[in-house]
């Protein structure tokens, strides 16, 4: 008889304020699970994930009616096999480890030094919206090409976007804001595409317009980057300056060159990471552990939970400078793994991790920091002082 898997409900709302404890009782109930409030089949232990994933043909990325397609339009993501190289090798002189040393890093250095200039004075701030969200905007202007768009609103559409592709209980309003924010960026393409391109620019829209790849392609890949490229660097530089605050042990670690700020960035997107999960189509009839998986299903491969296997990691569910973390699916782990993996690695670890703690040394943490997401996790908002500012007093622990 055909076993369609065991069922496992949850309750969106607190799955949104803290899915860990529903993904640890899915892992230990079954590796596949349906949850049907979600309306998916979701893979939750590590080593499925990293083996699943590079089987495109059964799990394929092609979802003509998913909600990314419908809302932005088919990118590089939501393809497989050749047209998915294709693509992947347009955008490539943008985001190879050669053009981030030699051509972005002077430029995120220049921008973080910047924006603490103007921030250092103020004795307090909310670190997702008054540092992380400006630096990885401005950081992604110029990465795309669009710095036609305002930071506060590279981070607006961004946020609006990921929503939308989230919005798997169809949410009228999350859809609405989702199209406004495409049709923005559409429009600030518009503009620079009428613009002359010098030759020496490297950014996505500049090098895509180049390859001669389409110009559906080429904006479907810039929303894209923008869904991605803003929410998961500035989730990921306040969370691991949070996280290194919350243990200043580990902090000192850092610091004193025991331990570098890539391994602390990496830890922490182990352990809340900022993309939580990926979705496939079953494009053909496929056994998984004793679960039948039918042509058209929804498959979520959870990486946020692959990243918490107890089978996988010493501590999974603890900030641990210590612990190795070279099997974290925190950028995926198959064909589709993030091309902007080394953008991020570079604008976090080097100048918005580092140069922070350089110009605020005495940074701390001033109230409760508040978390959010399942499919895209991370910090709403992580208030604090430096300066000898007086600092609140310590509330309920902080829900991670």
């Amino acid at each position: 008889m055909m076993q369609r898997g065991k069922h496992y409900d949850i309750d969106l709302g607190a799955f949104w304020q803290d899915p860990y404890p529903d993904l640890a009782a899915m892992r230990a109930r079954a590796p596949v699970v349906y949850v049907p409030q979600l309306q998916a089949y979701l893979i939750t232990r590590r080593d499925d994930i990293f083996r699943e994933e590079k089987l495109t043909r059964v799990f394929s990325s092609e979802q003509p009616e998913g909600l990314m397609t419908q809302l932005m339009g088919q990118n590089m993501m939501r393809q497989d096999g050749a047209p998915h190289l294709a693509e992947r090798r347009a955008i490539f002189p943008t985001v190879s480890p050669k053009t981030v040393r030699d051509h972005w890093l002077a430029q995120f250095q220049t921008l973080t030094a910047e924006i603490l200039a103007e921030l250092a004075p103020t004795g307090r701030c909310d670190l997702v919206r008054d540092y992380a969200m400006a630096v990885s905007a401005e950081a992604l202007k110029r990465v795309t090409g669009l710095t036609n768009l305002a930071a506060f609103e590279m981070d607006r559409v961004s946020q609006h976007m990921i929503d939308g592709c989230a919005n798997y209980a169809a949410d009228p309003e999350v859809e609405r804001r989702c199209r406004a924010a495409t049709e923005l960026i559409d429009d600030c393409i518009s503009e620079k595409l009428m613009q002359v391109i010098p030759p020496e620019d490297l950014s996505l829209l500049a090098v895509q317009h180049r390859s001669g790849l389409g110009e559906v392609a080429l904006r479907a890949n810039i929303k894209l980057a923008i869904s991605g490229g803003q929410n998961e660097p500035r989730d990921a530089i306040a969370g691991t300056v949070w996280a290194l605050l919350r243990h200043p042990g580990q902090l000192r670690e850092v610091q004193e060159g025991r331990a570098s700020w890539l391994q602390a960035f990496e830890e922490y997107a182990r352990w809340i990471s900022p993309i939580g999960m990926s979705p496939r189509r079953v494009a053909e009839k496929y056994e998984l552990h004793g679960v039948t998986l039918l042509p058209g299903d929804r498959v979520f491969l959870m990486y946020g939970s692959g990243n918490r296997d107890e089978r996988v990691f010493r501590h999974p569910d603890h900030f641990d400078l210590g612990q190795d973390c070279a099997q974290a699916i925190s950028f995926g782990a198959g064909p589709h793994f993030c091309a902007g993996a080394w953008i991020s690695k570079a604008l976090i670890a080097q100048p918005a991790l580092p140069m922070l703690f350089q110009a605020l040394p005495d940074l701390q943490l001033d109230g409760e920091t508040r978390f959010g997401g399942w499919a895209f996790r991370g910090p709403i908002s992580v208030p604090v002082v430096w300066s000898g500012a007086p600092a609140a007093a310590a509330g309920a622990p902080d829900p991670v």
